[in-house]
């Protein structure tokens, strides 16, 4: 029996022309892989908050994905209902019990290297929210799509304030979009 191959943290660089392509078939890939593995349910939870324009990734692209209404998909986190520090584990608690054996893809903005902002990361396994500001949370999801959206390393939370806009919209375009091309792809495989 082959051993497992995990997908490595990839990076996709919002500014190349095949950023949209490469997300969405590195997203493609993994939850078509958990589907295959018996997941009956695809969870997209978009945690951040909209008080602040670094952290605000999350909410934009559960906005943006809103109206989405398909069956054994569902979205958590909003501009109008965000997933964020104060209810991230009631989340995770609503999820367990409402949801027969969910993948979560957890997205969320996160800080980086000086020469990663403006790329998407997207990889296996959970994140842990609220790291780069020193929060204490609990891991979520089977995979990540995160947004670096600024440096880090000195003064995080002022650092996200002062995240240019621009950015992390290109990124929640790029991350929504991409998310509407698997979710048409994968739809009759969850029937």
């Amino acid at each position: 029996m082959p051993a497992e191959i995990k997908l490595k943290q990839q990076y996709v660089d919002i500014k190349k022309p095949e950023a949209l392509e490469s997300l969405s078939s590195t997203l493609l890939m993994q939850v078509r892989k958990a589907i295959t593995e018996g997941y009956k349910t695809i969870v997209f939870v978009c945690i951040g908050t909209d008080r602040s324009t670094g952290d605000s990734l999350g909410p934009l692209v559960g906005y943006k994905l809103a109206n989405l209404r398909y069956k054994n998909i569902y979205l958590h986190g909003c501009l109008e209902s965000p997933v964020h520090a104060k209810n991230l584990n009631e989340t995770i608690q609503l999820i367990e019990r409402k949801y027969e054996n969910p993948f979560v893809v957890a997205i969320d903005a996160c800080l980086g290297e000086a020469e990663h902002v403006g790329f998407i990361s997207i990889g296996e396994g959970s994140i842990k929210p609220g790291s780069g500001v020193k929060k204490d949370l609990e891991p979520i999801g089977n995979m990540f799509i995160t947004g670096i959206v600024n440096f880090g390393g000195f003064m995080d939370f002022i650092v996200l304030q002062n995240t240019r806009l621009s950015v992390v919209m290109g990124m929640a375009d790029i991350i929504s979009e991409g998310i509407r091309n698997v979710i048409n792809k994968i739809t009759p495989d969850l029937d």
